[in-house]
């Protein structure tokens, strides 16, 4: 029993407290990295800044200048200094430099990603401290060290369902900067579903008046329950222009996400005559799979899919619109009816496409609605990216999918020459539990995904010979059916978010999860200091009050294994 005590105890400063960071534990590990002797010490050392060097590269280095000052009391001036940042065009756009050595820093570089990166990189590399906003005192030094480093996809994604329960625009820059902090690129924002429109749009005003608040939410996994608090909000247009606007000057571009045909019965509840049976519809209270979806018979709601994406695309500049297209019909409901079932209107479209009847039917007229929208956006010279679901249909050139159920739809995407983001539910669900002790952990939807399940994944495993450079990166989602709290959310969040940030951009050879294991104490240093709450599953601490786990002789073996030094 003592020896338990002293585990125990060992494990609540483990929690409590900050650790010195290794001399190199930055994460995502560089792709090449060579440590030398010595340190080289920051504080009061003046920058240089390239003058060739854009705006936007100029302020996201100005931005480290500032945290360095701040934690360290002393400033960093600028003129021909120790610090220097040089632009170097035969860089890709997301690879740089760095050399540390006795005489001071090189970060070079070619754009805006290679210096936030660069930044980041430098940032981890010294205390943690850097990141608390304030004055610290700390040893402000950097290890002599060379790196050559850049991401192995080009899309690194994460995802944040706003939909369900609704994040502020603050909240949703805190998002960024920690996605910013482990050299994520895309956020993918769920703006619309059944329960809650969160994105205003000027030509219909009532997504906004009626579709954005739902009347109460059901109270645990009780679905026929409600707690009757009406809860909601939305974005204004400027909101959104402030948040794509932040996120670009990180190197982070905003996909946003209007999941259609399915997933729209709180734009039904504000717009009934959009759906099959002209209603009445409610904005869903409940979670799960909704039968009510736009009615493909009706012309008027192309009208409106258009015209709401037309808005979308003025706000959003990314090259990607996402269309959803999941979960249109529940494939767990094998007897059950749909409203394109029995719909008059869509019955007429299916003859006049000539469809043939069956319960296959339907599946085709969503086909046929991915297709029209598909046209309408690369019209707009943008392309759609949707869940897997949309692949069975008929996609143009441009197009590409999100392989959500499991890998095999992102294999048979780039079997068939078009592009895909991996982001299997068995690996990349953060709203999955992260334990087996879900008495203990905060509610969630289900499964059991812990960090080192995630860390495991690798995308081209599977991936015909040639068709690898199909799969552009890799994304993770965060639904937030269950998840009303930021200190709730970024216990899902981290540290597998850590763990998806390796496999997005580091080399396989470079991939090692007792590394990555070593390297989360400076990581969980950091994120006490950007005041984020995380999950220590991974020490054997579980749920947000990190209790130790309820089996003394399983926590005794599991840190047998560990070499901890208290």
């Amino acid at each position: 029993m003592k020896r338990l005590a002293l585990i125990l105890t060992g494990l609540a400063i483990l929690a409590a407290c900050q650790h010195k960071p290794e001399a190199f534990s930055v994460i995502p590990m560089p792709n090449d990295v060579t440590l030398s002797e010595g340190t080289y010490a920051v504080a009061g050392k003046a920058f240089f800044l390239d003058p060739r060097m854009d705006n936007a590269s100029s302020a996201a280095v100005w931005r480290f200048k500032k945290a360095l000052e701040t934690a360290t009391g002393r400033e960093s001036p600028l003129g021909k200094g120790e610090l220097q940042f040089l632009v170097n065009p035969d860089l890709a756009a997301e690879q740089y430099t760095i050399s540390v050595s006795a005489d001071g820093v090189v970060v070079e570089a070619s754009a805006l990603n290679g210096f936030v990166y660069a930044c980041e990189t430098l940032k981890q590399m010294l205390p943690a401290a850097i990141y608390g906003g304030k004055k610290a005192k700390a040893d402000w030094v950097l290890p002599c060290v060379r790196i050559a480093d850049q991401p192995r996809f080009a899309y690194r994604g994460m995802h944040l369902d706003c939909s369900r329960h609704f994040w502020s625009v603050e909240e949703t820059k805190r998002y960024i900067d920690i996605m910013t902090t482990y050299k994520l690129n895309r956020l993918h924002w769920h703006l619309t579903d059944d329960q809650g429109w969160r994105i205003e749009i000027k030509s219909y005003p009532r997504l906004t008046e009626v579709a954005a608040w739902r009347d109460g939410t059901c109270i645990g996994k009780d679905m026929e329950s409600s707690d009757g608090i009406r809860y909601g909000g939305f974005y204004t247009q400027e909101q959104l222009r402030e948040v794509v606007a932040y996120a670009a000057e990180r190197g982070i571009t905003v996909i946003p996400e209007v999941d259609l045909p399915g997933h729209m019965v709180a734009a039904l509840a504000a717009y009934p005559e959009l759906g099959c049976t002209g209603g009445p519809y409610k904005v869903w209270e409940r979670w799960g799979i909704a039968k009510d979806i736009l009615c493909a018979g009706n012309e008027a709601v192309f009208t409106f899919i258009e015209e709401v994406l037309a808005e979308v695309m003025d706000i959003f500049p990314s090259q990607y619109i996402h269309i959803g297209g999941d979960e249109c019909f529940d494939p767990f409901d094998k007897e059950a009816v749909f409203p394109w079932d029995t719909c008059p209107k869509c019955a007429a479209r299916m003859r006049r496409l000539g469809l043939p009847k069956g319960p296959e039917a339907k599946h085709q007229l969503q086909h046929y609605v991915t297709a029209r929208v598909q046209q309408f956006v690369n019209s707009k010279g943008r392309n759609i990216i949707g869940w897997d679901e949309i692949l069975d249909g008929d996609l143009a050139e441009g197009s590409a999918i999100m392989s959500w159920r499991g890998t095999e739809g992102g294999i048979k995407a780039a079997a068939k020459g078009f592009d895909a983001v991996m982001t299997p539910y068995n690996y990349a669900y953060f709203d999955y539990y992260q334990g087996s002790e879900r008495d203990k952990e905060p509610l969630a939807i289900g499964g059991n995904l812990p960090l080192e399940t995630v860390y495991s994944y690798e995308p081209l495993d599977g991936i015909a010979p040639g068709a690898e450079q199909h799969i552009r990166g890799v994304q993770a989602n965060l639904w937030t059916e269950y998840i009303a709290t930021p200190e709730h959310l970024y216990y899902m969040l981290l540290p597998r978010m850590c763990a998806l940030s390796e496999i997005q951009w580091c080399k396989r050879d470079r991939k090692d999860y007792t590394r990555f294991d070593a390297s989360l104490d400076h990581t969980f240093a950091i994120l006490d200091q950007m005041g984020v709450n995380y999950s220590l599953d991974c020490r054997g601490l579980v749920g947000l009050d990190r209790k130790p786990a309820r089996n003394a002789a399983e926590l005794e073996e599991y840190l047998a294994k560990k070499d901890w030094e208290w």
